[in-house]
C-alpha cells in the first residue's frame, strides 16, 4: 500500500466524521470549548459561495460544535490543472469550529474585500 493513503489530507475527513459521531453519541458537543475546532480555514471563491448558500442549513440546529462538509461543493467531472508553485495552500472541504466561529467565517466571507481567489486563509482565533 502507498503511503499516501495514509497520509493526513486523506485521513483528516474520516478523523472528523468519527470525532462528530462521537461528540452527538456522547453530549459533549453542548460544551463551549472546542479543542478540536480549526484555528483558521483555507476557503476560495467557490466554497465561500457554496458555504454562504448553505450557511442556513449548517447553523440550523448546530450543537456547540459543528462539523463543516463542502466536499460535494468542488467541481466534479472536470479535471483541474495541476497548481503552480504559487498556487497556496489546498482549500479545506471539511473542517470542525464553534458556533461562534461559524458565524464569525460568516461575517468574513461576507466583506466584499476578502479576495478569496486562489484560496484564502481565514484567521478563526479571534472568533472565540
Amino acid at each position: 500500500m502507498s503511503k499516501r493513503v495514509f497520509s493526513g489530507r486523506l485521513l483528516r475527513p474520516l478523523a472528523i466524521g468519527l470525532m462528530a459521531s462521537l461528540f452527538a453519541a456522547s453530549g459533549v458537543a453542548a460544551q463551549t470549548d472546542c479543542g478540536l475546532c480549526e484555528r483558521e480555514v483555507v476557503i476560495n471563491g467557490d466554497l465561500a459561495a457554496c458555504f454562504l448558500e448553505r450557511y442556513g442549513e449548517i447553523s440550523r440546529g448546530a450543537d456547540a460544535t459543528v462539523v463543516v462538509d463542502l466536499s460535494d461543493c468542488t467541481t466534479r467531472g472536470i479535471v483541474e490543472a495541476l497548481p503552480g508553485p504559487d498556487a497556496g495552500p489546498e482549500p479545506d472541504t471539511m473542517f470542525m469550529v464553534s458556533q461562534e466561529q461559524l458565524e464569525c467565517l460568516k461575517r468574513k466571507l461576507e466583506d466584499p474585500n476578502l479576495v478569496l481567489d486562489p484560496a484564502a486563509k481565514i484567521d478563526l482565533e479571534s472568533c472565540g
